[in-house]
């Protein structure tokens, strides 16, 4: 039986279809993740954090974080080009559907940090680049924020903790949901409308809805940083907008990242949600010119 803290901490509602999900996300990196990487577990105060490795064997490694709802296999657009220069960590995040299961409850902003820091810690991480997509941006900017002491830069993809997340994200996010439910013709052209290409991409778009039906998501909500808290941030930012991004406001959210002392803020022409998934080859360029940029004088354990 499940403590009530580890049903605070998000869980699958049954063995069964724990076992139903993990059919679809073996499949997804099975299909999608270049050859090869390694997997394993790391035990802390909040829960077990599953791990993938792969990447170069040495520098500074990357460590990325997705975005709600989802886990590790969303960044294989990123890992042939990223890893040929560094070392690449995927987590998948406690309180999402992954191989992370949590025994505790993630309650704030702080609690989130303490996870990473605890997490990049038992990894023999001291230095890391940091990467997230949208909710996964929010925990970078926020482990900045309230954590940094392991961090050589961010990189936020479009990003949660910016501005508050408006009924028009939480609309769109209900409708690509049933969009991944219609035939194939009409779910083509339901990812042009809906500005989402990972409809077309069926292992990444099964383990999405299996995760969807199977897990109850538990995790602290993207607060919005205020104006003082990027101000404190002291790590080189960079955080990339989509033009059409329905979560940020373009104008607004760079002009926030402004007042980050060594933060900038670029906005992709063409792009919704989904920087790496649309403009590939420009945001992995944009993203190895940035990390080249960052002087990283204290090695990686």
């Amino acid at each position: 039986m499940k403590t009530v803290d580890e049903e605070a901490a998000g869980r699958f509602r049954s063995e069964r279809q724990r076992a139903r999900f993990l059919l679809a996300y073996e499949a997804a990196f099975a299909a999608l993740w270049p050859r090869p990487w390694t997997e394993t577990d790391v035990d802390g105060r909040f829960g077990t954090t599953h791990v993938h490795r792969c990447g170069a064997a040495a520098g500074v490694p990357i460590v990325l974080l997705h975005g709600a709802s989802s886990n590790a296999v969303q960044w294989y657009p990123f890992l042939t080009v990223l890893g040929a220069h560094h070392p690449i960590i995927a987590l998948d995040t406690l309180g999402d559907p992954g191989r992370s299961v949590g025994r505790r409850p993630i309650h704030d902003p702080a609690d989130s940090a303490a996870w990473l820091d605890e997490t990049l810690g038992a990894l023999g991480v001291s230095r890391a680049h940091l990467i997230g997509h949208s909710y996964g941006g929010w925990l970078v900017l926020n482990q900045a924020r309230h954590a940094p002491d392991r961090l050589a830069s961010v990189v936020a993809l479009d990003p949660g903790g910016l501005e508050k997340v408006g009924a028009r994200f939480i609309w769109l996010m209900y409708l690509n949901g049933m969009a991944g439910l219609a035939p194939a013709p009409l779910r083509r052209r339901l990812a042009r409308r809906l500005d989402n290409p990972v409809l077309l991409v069926p292992e990444l778009r099964k383990v999405l809805l299996s995760g969807a039906r199977t897990f109850r998501t538990r995790r602290p909500a993207p607060i919005p940083l205020s104006d003082e808290d990027l101000r404190a941030i002291r790590t080189p930012t960079l955080v990339l907008v989509g033009q059409r991004s329905p979560l940020l406001h373009p104008a607004r959210a760079r002009a926030r990242v402004g007042l980050i002392p060594h933060g900038r803020a670029e906005i992709l022409s063409g792009v919704g949600h989904g920087p790496g998934f649309q403009h590939g080859d420009d945001v992995n360029n944009r993203l190895l010119a940035f990390l080249g940029s960052v002087q990283d004088d204290v090695p990686a354990a």
